[in-house]
This record gives structure tokens, sequence and C-alpha cells, in this order.
């Protein structure tokens, strides 16, 4: 299958975090593909918006986002977990979409080795840091392009989601941030059920 190109990514984190979902995030693993559909992004969107890393400028954490468009942002958080995100908008503007769930569609065993102890396969999935477990993403991944197949990590093409489909809500885990940030409708959801099947 094709790989998303760079100018999807070149465009703000809003518009790209709406369009990722049902796309179709791969991760070659020991010659395996291990894939899930996009089921929830959030939009992280410049210096003035507070709930963005880069709030505080240029650091060595967030430099990734100030650089092109279409690489990898992983970050260690709470001193235990590994998120994954795209970085969006043109070079110089720091940008990124948090991935925040799947729906497995391959690899499904792998990934059950990577996420042990979860009966229900969407669970395995149903959270940014379960997903990186999951497909084995961890800082190793900060930087890579997505655009480039060779990097073992990139998001494919799906079927664009009719605005039916999607849910629009504030983004999570932001209790410290103030307003407006925090309630920002920049969390997309694809509604229970569309995908499945695809």
């Amino acid at each position: 299958m094709s790989i998303i190109q760079r100018d999807f990514y070149a465009r703000p984190a809003l518009a790209v975090a709406r369009d990722l979902l049902g796309c179709r995030l791969v991760r070659e693993q020991s010659g395996m593909r291990l894939a899930g559909l996009i089921l929830e992004t959030e939009a992280y969107q410049g210096e003035a918006d507070l709930g963005c890393h880069a709030s505080a400028g240029e650091t060595p954490r967030t430099s990734v986002m100030y650089g092109p468009p279409g690489h990898a942002y992983v970050y260690f958080t709470y001193g235990m977990h590994w998120l994954l995100n795209a970085v969006t908008d043109g070079e110089g503007t720091p940008a990124a979409v948090l991935i925040r769930a799947l729906l497995p569609v391959e690899g499904i065993e792998e990934m059950a080795q990577n996420r042990p102890y979860r009966a229900k396969q969407r669970g395995w999935t149903d959270g940014p840091a379960k997903l990186t477990q999951a497909l084995g993403i961890d800082g190793g991944f900060n930087r890579v392009d997505l655009c480039d197949r060779h990097s073992g990590l990139w998001i494919e093409p799906g079927e664009p989601l009719p605005e039916y489909a999607v849910e629009q809500t504030s983004r999570v885990g932001l209790n410290s941030v103030p307003e407006p940030w925090r309630s920002v409708p920049w969390r997309f959801v694809a509604r229970e059920g569309v995908l499945d099947g695809r």
C-alpha cells in the first residue's frame, strides 16, 4: 500500500488530526507488519497553545516539532510510557498530532504478545501508551521519517470518514491548562463501530 506523503502533514495540526482518522498506522517489526486503523487523535498547534509542549518554546525535547513535517515525535511521560505524535505544519511552526487509539487489523498475535493479559483485542490499543506498547514503539522512533518505509514506522491512507462518523471533544488530561486551551475541541474520535470490518 502507498504511504502518506509529506504534503499531507504540511498542514495545521487540526486538519491533519481529523484526516488521520481511519488511516492505517504501520510498524514493521522483525519483517512483520503490525498495524491498526487510527480511531482517536488530538491536535497541538504552536507556542500559543498552552496545552502544547512547544508553549515553553524550543527545547531539545520539542525541537523535532519545529522541524520538517511528517516526522515522529515520541516522548516519555509519567516515567513509564511512550507516546507517538506526527509532526505537522510548516518547518519552524511547532505542531503535532497525538495518536491516541487504534483498531488492530494486522499482526494481532504479535500485538497480543507486546500487550499481554488483555482479553479484548480493542483493549490492547485503546490508549496512547497502550498502542505504543502493542506496536513496540519507544524512544528509538523519535524523529524517524514517517514518509519513509525504511524507517519501520509509517501511516497509510484510509477512506475519509464522513462528518456523522466523527466525534469532536476537548483534549484529555489537560486539567492544569488554562482556558481556552483546556476546552478547545481538538480531539477527534471515530464513532463506535464505524471502522469495524475495514
